[in-house]
């Protein structure tokens, strides 16, 4: 990239380990590093000077003018390093990136550059790639910068929300961002396990132990050793077994049932759970000293519906990875889509996928259309399409029941079909000659 500073300033984006660039105030791209060059290729300046919103994002204005956070905004305002998560554009399409900017002042204390930090965030994707977790919303998004802040320490992590809301995933998120990564990743589901079945799995026992013990078994403890303990459900442990959780997280030491000896235990620890744990400690059914220790750094997964927006590339996700006999791929119909979003999801994204891997069942074609969808759910929708009538009619029935649905929310009905309001309010009008102060009037 062709630059007008000194080149020594230049060269000294090699020396950072990630893909580095060189800003102005002004948001002018000055230098890129080797590293740069290799993740997202050249930049293209043949029609003038480079801007960093221009670049990772095609914006025609910064960053904070387009809805977006934008760090270089942040750290001019604040003096310091800041952080924020993007979705940027790249040769790969769009991809999440932890973008940290670092101001550079002379020696008289003004700002003269920033050097734009770009880390790409691995564990997850905006677009149908191979990640594990997708997601492109701004709850998902929130969710998944967090992930990627704590995922290089070894602090405790909390991860809370609904049933099939993804947890086991962010948990795999958060090994995988870890130093821990080359280590094992070990699962205890914790409910409904007895006392002496909860010890046995978490800390092994010496054969002869107790009754049906007849060898010797390594604990999940043991086999977490260097890597990361995910504790599943962990608001499930009855409270008299809390106790011997809370020994090993602050000891870092636990015995084998049976056995006499002491063992070590290294793991970073991650625990998840749907309920509520606060409430718990005031009703007296979690110590109050186990959820101080698990609690370190609490993350909330966005249920379904506070991430609505991301189901289109959730559904395509689930699809690809549920190819049909011979390699079949399905596709889903707008229509399909839409009654897909109107469902609300008590299971969340384990709902959406048995929904899913039932309509590839249902499905005569590749193509998945609304009337399968239909069949999918397996029992009457809130959006069943209605028979025997015309194609206007049924339209109209099925955005009524929407409205009905949502609470007469207007955007947010307009959205799932797929229209503009005012569309939305000429169709529940029956009529497509409704003008245009009229239809401003019933927003």
């Amino acid at each position: 990239l062709a630059t007008d500073t000194d080149p020594a300033i230049a060269r000294m984006l090699d020396s950072y380990e990630h893909p580095a660039i060189l800003v102005t105030p002004a948001y002018r791209i000055l230098a890129t590093n080797d590293l740069y060059r290799e993740a997202f290729g050249e930049i293209d300046t043949r029609n003038g000077p480079a801007r960093c919103y221009q670049v990772s994002h095609n914006f025609d204005r910064p960053c904070d003018q387009a809805g977006e956070d934008c760090p270089l905004a942040t750290a001019a305002s604040s003096g310091q390093r800041e952080r924020v998560l993007h979705i940027h554009q790249t040769p790969r399409g769009e991809e999440h990136v932890d973008v940290e900017m670092l101001p550079i002042l002379d020696e008289q204390g003004a700002l003269v550059y920033f050097v734009e930090l770009l880390k790409p965030v691995s564990i997850a994707g905006a677009g149908a790639g191979d990640q594990t977790m997708v997601g492109a919303s701004p709850a998902f998004n929130r969710m998944l910068s967090l992930i990627s802040r704590v995922g290089p320490t070894n602090a405790a992590v909390l991860l809370q929300g609904e049933s099939g809301s993804g947890k086991e995933l962010a948990a795999r998120a958060l090994h995988q961002a870890s130093l821990r990564n080359a280590k094992a990743l070990v699962t205890l589901e914790c409910a409904g396990l007895s006392e002496t079945l909860f010890e046995s799995e978490l800390f092994g026992h010496v054969k002869g132990a107790f009754t049906g013990a007849n060898y010797t078994r390594q604990g999940l403890a043991e086999a977490a050793h260097g890597g990361t303990l995910f504790l599943d459900e962990v608001g499930d442990i009855p409270l008299p077994l809390q106790v011997k959780l809370l020994r090993l997280i602050e000891t870092g030491t636990y015995r084998p049932v049976g056995s006499t000896q002491v063992r070590q235990a290294d793991f970073r620890l991650v625990c998840a759970t749907h309920r509520n744990l606060e409430q718990m400690v005031e009703e007296g059914t979690f110590r109050q000293d186990l959820y101080y220790r698990i609690n370190v750094f609490p993350i909330h997964l966005p249920s379904l519906a506070e991430r609505i927006a991301d189901l289109p590339l959730l559904a395509r996700t689930i699809l690809r990875d549920s190819q049909g006999p011979g390699g079949k791929t399905f596709h889903l119909t707008e229509s399909a889509l839409s009654l897909l979003k109107a469902h609300q999801y008590k299971g969340n994204i384990r709902e959406l996928r048995n929904i899913l891997s039932r309509a590839i069942v249902l499905a005569n074609t590749n193509v998945i259309d609304a009337s399968v969808i239909q069949q999918s759910h397996g029992r009457a929708s809130a959006v069943e399409p209605p028979r025997n009538l015309s194609l206007k009619a049924m339209e109209l029935r099925y955005l009524q029941q929407l409205m009905q649905e949502h609470k007469d929310d207007r955007e947010t009905v307009a959205a799932i079909a797929g229209i503009s309001v005012r569309s939305l309010y000429r169709k529940l009008q029956g009529s497509d000659g409704v003008d245009e102060e009229k239809s401003d009037h019933g927003r």
